[in-house]
């Protein structure tokens, strides 16, 4: 999809369960692989990227949509951590 359609065109939605796994998947959409060594090691997409519970996307969702199938997940995870986590990312390379 990155090789189809400019950055400005893409949004990365991650679902991820805590901050750790969304920092690394924010990084990988962004700086690459830090790994070095899936399909994406050194390949810098730079895409934004963002957790489906960040506040800016809850704004856009049905509130209906948003109880059904997001807010049960809300009360189990520590959002503020990992919406912190992938804004931090989104910062470092100027996506915020």
């Amino acid at each position: 999809m990155a090789e189809r359609f400019t950055r400005e065109e893409l949004v990365v939605l991650l679902g991820t369960p805590n901050a750790e796994s969304s920092r690394l998947y924010a990084l990988t959409v962004t700086e690459g692989d830090p790994s070095w060594a899936g399909a994406l090691a050194g390949g810098q997409l730079q895409l934004p990227v963002f957790h489906i519970t960040a506040p800016e996307l809850k704004a856009q969702i049905p509130p209906a949509v948003y109880d059904a199938q997001l807010a049960l997940m809300t009360m189990v995870l520590d959002v503020d951590a990992i919406n912190a986590a992938v804004q931090e990312v989104r910062a470092s390379v100027g996506k915020a």
